[in-house]
């Protein structure tokens, strides 16, 4: 039978705690120099020089690396936004222009020659569009070039259309021989009981006068309006805002 012998006062290496146990390595050479409990705790550690992807090092480089990588990153996007940007913008430039070319153009009253309606300095908005869609009729406020010098605009109210025959009698104002209602007028603007023999209005051409009659410079002085001299409609007043609405 095969005993095992023990020495007195030694422990079997089976009962030995792993930290008694020799290591092997030490009987061909190796020098041990961590305790068991030192490996153990090492064991799950990674060298310092190795790193995982995310992982920050004690001293901050890994965080100025992050950073660095995304800067190109940071100027790239911000390089699509500002691109972006000017694209909306030249979009919104082009969309102004074609506006004020061909629909509507910003205007600003000088004189009083259509009071009570508009005043001096006040703003307003033409369309320039309106008359390839309908008729220029009476009582449009229109903004044409001055047939004696188209280098000058006018705004006035047409009130004669091609065809027929305007007078004035003590002050009022006759269409065909019948007098023109005019509830625009300010009585108090309107004192002169002038007269002014018939007029025929040829095809093409309009009669014009400002709702400020005693103090108009219009067709009773200078004649009738050529109907490609006439380029909008009085539309909108924006400013002041204390008077802001549409132009009637």
């Amino acid at each position: 039978m095969n005993e095992e012998c023990y020495r007195i006062g030694e422990p079997s290496e089976t009962s030995r705690t792993p930290s008694q146990i020799e290591d092997p390595r030490a009987r061909v050479g190796d020098t041990v120099s961590l305790s068991a409990d030192a490996v153990e705790g090492e064991a799950h550690r990674w060298p310092e020089s190795v790193l995982w992807e995310g992982s920050v090092p004690e001293d901050g480089s890994g965080t100025r690396a992050a950073s660095e990588a995304r800067a190109p990153r940071d100027w790239v996007a911000l390089g699509r936004e500002v691109r972006a940007f000017l694209r909306d913008l030249a979009l919104t430039v082009l969309v102004a222009i074609v506006i004020v070319a061909f629909v509507i153009q910003p205007v600003r009253v000088e004189g009083t020659s259509m009071l009570p309606r508009l005043h001096d300095g006040e703003r307003i908005f033409v369309n320039k569009f309106i008359y390839k869609f309908e008729p220029i009729r009476r009582g449009d406020i229109v903004v044409f070039w001055y047939p004696n010098d188209p280098s000058k605009s006018f705004i006035k109210r047409v009130i004669g259309l091609p065809g027929e025959t305007i007078s004035i009698r003590r002050g009022v104002v006759h269409i065909n021989g019948e007098p023109l209602p005019e509830p625009y007028l300010d009585p108090n603007l309107h004192t002169r009981e002038e007269n002014m023999p018939p007029v025929y209005v040829r095809e093409h051409y309009y009669f014009v006068m400002g709702d400020n009659r005693d103090s108009s410079n219009d067709s009773r002085q200078w004649g009738l309006v050529p109907e490609k001299y006439i380029y909008g409609k009085a539309v909108f007043r924006y400013w002041p805002l204390s008077n802001i609405g549409r132009v009637r």
